[in-house]
C-alpha cells in the first residue's frame, strides 16, 4: 500500500507538473514590437475594423459617447456570462497605464499584464493574426479616447470554468496562426481575408463552435446559434449568402439587405464600424466572402 501510494503521489505531481507547463502563459517575444511606433490617425481606421466599441461601450451608449470604452456589456454562453471590461484610457480603472506590449499580448495572446489568460469571448485567436504596426496605431488610437472611471464587473462564469489557469490549454488546443482560406490570392481577396479572419473576427460569430468552444474551421462562416439563444447567426459562405459582392458592400456601408430589410442585433455595430472605412475594404469583404469554400 505504501509503495502504490509514492507511485500514486508520484503520478499526481507529473501529471500536475505536466498541466502546469501546458496551461502556462505564452506572452510575445520581447522584440515583436522593437522599433514599432503607433501613429494615432492611422488607428482609427485599425479601431473601427477591429470593432474595439462595438464590444466595450457601455451598454444603450449612442453616438460619441460610444467613443467612452466603459465597459459593462454582456455576453451569455453556454460558459457563463462575460461582460466587458473598461478599455477606455483611465489609468486605473482602464487600460491608461498599459504599454504597447501589455495591449499586444493581451490582443494577441490573450494574456494580461499580470500575466493571467483572458477568456476567449474576447478575440484574442484572431487579432493575433493582426499585423504588429496595426496593434501600435490602435494602441496611440485609444489613448486619445476619453477615460471612464467606471470599474470593470467580474464574468459571471462557474466552476470549473473560473480556473483561468485551464484557458492555456484551450488557447493551445484551439489558437491557430495560419488562415483558413489560402492558396494563389489576389491583393484585393487577402486584404479581405486580413479584416474578416484577423481584424474583423468575424468567425467569433458566424463559425459554430466544438463543445469546448473552439471554432470548427471545417464550417467557416457557415453560421452558428446565438450564444444569447435567441435565433441564429446567418451562414455568410456563398452556400448560405447569394448576394452579389456590390450588395454585400452596399449593406456593409449602409445596413440596407438587398431585400430592403434592415440590419439588426449585434450586426447593426459592425456595419456602423464598417461605414467608416473605406470603399475598398469594403470591396475586399466581400470579394473575401465569395471565396470561402461554400456551406450548405
Amino acid at each position: 500500500m505504501r509503495r502504490l501510494f509514492r507511485l500514486l503521489l508520484l503520478a499526481a505531481l507529473i501529471g500536475g507538473g505536466a498541466f502546469w507547463w501546458l496551461t502556462r502563459p505564452d506572452p510575445l517575444p520581447a522584440t515583436a514590437f522593437a522599433g514599432i511606433t503607433g501613429d494615432a490617425a492611422r488607428g482609427e481606421a485599425v479601431y473601427y475594423a477591429a470593432g474595439c466599441g462595438s464590444c466595450h461601450a457601455a451598454p444603450g451608449a449612442e453616438g460619441d459617447d460610444r467613443q467612452v470604452l466603459a465597459g459593462g456589456m454582456r455576453f451569455d454562453s453556454d460558459f457563463g456570462t462575460f461582460i466587458a471590461p473598461n478599455i477606455s484610457p483611465h489609468p486605473e480603472q482602464g487600460i491608461g497605464g498599459w504599454s504597447l506590449m501589455q495591449l499586444a499580448n493581451a490582443m494577441q495572446r490573450g494574456v494580461s499584464p499580470g500575466g493571467a489568460h483572458y477568456y476567449p469571448a474576447f478575440p484574442f485567436g484572431a487579432y493575433r493574426k493582426a499585423a504588429p504596426q496595426d496593434v501600435a496605431d490602435l494602441h496611440a488610437y485609444l489613448a486619445t479616447l476619453p477615460p471612464s472611471d467606471r470599474a470593470s464587473q467580474p464574468h459571471e462564469v462557474g466552476f470549473p470554468f473560473n480556473i483561468r489557469r485551464g484557458l492555456g490549454l484551450w488557447s493551445l488546443l484551439f489558437a491557430r496562426d495560419d488562415w483558413v482560406l489560402t492558396g494563389d490570392l489576389t491583393p484585393e481577396v487577402e486584404r479581405g481575408r486580413y479584416l474578416v479572419e484577423a481584424l474583423g473576427h468575424c468567425g467569433e460569430c458566424h463559425t459554430p463552435r466544438n463543445a469546448l468552444g473552439g471554432l470548427d474551421h471545417s464550417r467557416w462562416l457557415a453560421g452558428a446559434p446565438n450564444p444569447s439563444g435567441r435565433g441564429q447567426i446567418p451562414n455568410i459562405t456563398p452556400g448560405g449568402l447569394n448576394w452579389s459582392e456590390t450588395e454585400i458592400a452596399i449593406y456593409l456601408s449602409t445596413g440596407f439587405t438587398p431585400d430592403f430589410d434592415v440590419v439588426g442585433g449585434h450586426m447593426a455595430f459592425v456595419v456602423q464600424n464598417y461605414a467608416r472605412l473605406p470603399d475598398e475594404d469594403r470591396a475586399a469583404v466581400a470579394a473575401y466572402l465569395k471565396q470561402v469554400p461554400a456551406v450548405e
